[in-house]
């Protein structure tokens, strides 16, 4: 099971990350790859609570949801809506300059990863409280979800 936990899967990542270009076109939803990028950095201050994020309503108990959603063996479904404040076309940071705001993505998944034991019951706007080990394997798949939604 893939997570930031592992240095190979962090790795792998990255190296997708790189891959991404501005002009990237994306195979679902509304962002463009700049503005994926930047959403991508605005969940990682989420995790490092440099971001707040409000908690978000949903109609299933979140134990459930966070088990399907972090360790159902199943990809994440396109056209899934994000809290306000970390959507780049309402209260998102904007996109600057690209390669900045990529190096930005590195930047903080690596403090994520060396923070982690700090998030052990931190909540989530949508999964609620989660252990270290849940924050990691969310980091991993927030980030693979939307690489893939730009092919990388």
């Amino acid at each position: 099971m893939k997570t930031l936990a592992q240095p190979a899967d962090r790795e792998e990542l990255v190296r997708r990350l790189r891959t991404v270009r501005p002009d990237a076109a994306r195979r679902w939803g509304r962002m463009s790859a700049p503005q994926m990028v930047c959403h991508l950095a605005d969940a990682f201050r989420m995790a490092l609570r440099h971001k707040a994020v409000a908690l978000s309503t949903i109609p299933l108990p979140r134990a459930i949801l966070r088990w399907v959603v972090l360790y159902a063996p199943l990809r994440w479904p396109s056209g899934i809506a994000t809290s306000p404040e970390i959507d780049q076309t309402a209260g998102g940071t904007p996109p600057a300059e690209f390669t900045a705001d990529v190096a930005q993505v590195e930047v903080l998944m690596e403090a994520v990863i060396a923070q982690a034991k700090t998030f052990d019951g931190q909540r989530h706007p949508v999964l609620g409280r989660m252990s270290t080990a849940d924050w990691l394997r969310w980091g991993y798949l927030h980030t693979d979800h939307h690489l893939r939604q730009f092919g990388a």
